[in-house]
């Protein structure tokens, strides 16, 4: 890496159903920016009511990328996410705008402003196939005892049951040689890509937060959620596949097979998505640099707007 400057790009974090998308959109309009979503699920098509996905009309003309860049059926990983946003990125500030990241998968965010790269090159289907039927087959004691023999570091943090960690972290040796935690070790030694001013939004009130979430869900049974996932299933989409293990889809997928009643599925629906909010809020204030925006009973997005902008200009953006 040179010793220019890391380019300068914002931020728009916080848990689900805070406002981050509408925020993001009136600054992106102020500062002549573009929008780029962080967010895991939005970048599948046909995946528009469960995941609060910004209607066209919503845009209001601001440009927005990585949205609806994958079929449900894809298995998207967090390298995949970085080297399509990256260009997006890339490409908006070639182009003299403002680059605006919104969204509340933290890891993605992360990972994009740190510019991770490793993964992209230990990623492989066969071998991460391979390790997922050893884990069911062998247990997931033994798989971590065999990460431990490897990274123990890596393993003394995780548990048995964690299968998606403990078989990445064995994948990422199998094909590049080093551990996880020699990687997470390099990692730390390089400077960012890029220097992002951060701006989470949540509520002083934390039953608020969780009454809006609740009312989200409500709304987005109104629009269609349970006719949506209808649709993607009989489309053929399955069941098992990541997209469809999302928090709404596979709720109600279950109370489409009978499995469970409508009620149930939005009541768990909402405890699940409330349960998501409290880690995604774990997960932001371990990021001391990160300056927060807490709405009192409802959001007031000018006040919010004015106090972005103001951040966002003394950072040396504009």
């Amino acid at each position: 890496m040179s010793d220019a400057k890391p380019p300068k790009i914002a931020v728009i974090t916080g848990p689900t159903a805070t406002g981050k998308s509408t925020l993001g959109i009136l600054l992106a309009k102020e500062l002549d920016g573009e929008v780029v979503s962080a967010d895991s699920m939005q970048i599948y098509r046909s995946m528009d009511i469960g995941t609060a996905k910004v209607t066209p009309d919503e845009t209001q003309g601001v440009p927005h990328h990585m949205l609806d860049v994958a079929e449900p059926t894809e298995n998207w990983s967090v390298a995949r996410y970085v080297a399509e946003a990256d260009k997006c990125v890339c490409d908006i500030l070639r182009r003299g705008k403002l680059p605006v990241i919104v969204g509340g998968t933290g890891l993605y965010i992360d990972s994009l402003i740190a510019g991770l790269e490793f993964a992209a090159s230990g990623t492989d289907e066969t071998v991460r196939r391979e390790l997922s039927e050893k884990y069911d087959r062998l247990g997931g004691e033994a798989m971590l005892k065999l990460l431990a023999e490897i990274d123990p570091d890596r393993a003394d943090r995780l548990h048995p049951s964690d299968k998606k960690r403990i078989t990445r972290a064995l994948e990422v040796f199998y094909l590049t040689g080093k551990t996880i935690s020699q990687h997470d070790a390099e990692t730390r030694k390089t400077p960012p890509r890029y220097d992002a001013v951060k701006i989470a939004l949540s509520f002083e009130n934390r039953e608020q937060l969780y009454s809006r979430i609740d009312a989200r869900v409500d709304k987005m049974v109104e629009q269609g959620l349970f006719e949506e996932v209808r649709s993607l299933l009989g489309r053929g989409v399955p069941e098992k596949c990541t997209a469809m293990q999302a928090i709404g889809y596979k709720e109600t997928a279950q109370a489409l097979r009978g499995e469970i009643s409508e009620e149930t599925a939005i009541d768990t629906i909402k405890r699940e998505s409330r349960r998501y909010a409290k880690r995604q809020l774990t997960w932001l204030r371990r990021d001391k640099s990160i300056m927060w925006i807490l709405w009192k009973m409802q959001p007031d997005f000018e006040n919010a707007r004015q106090i972005s902008t103001n951040c966002i200009i003394s950072h040396g953006l504009e």
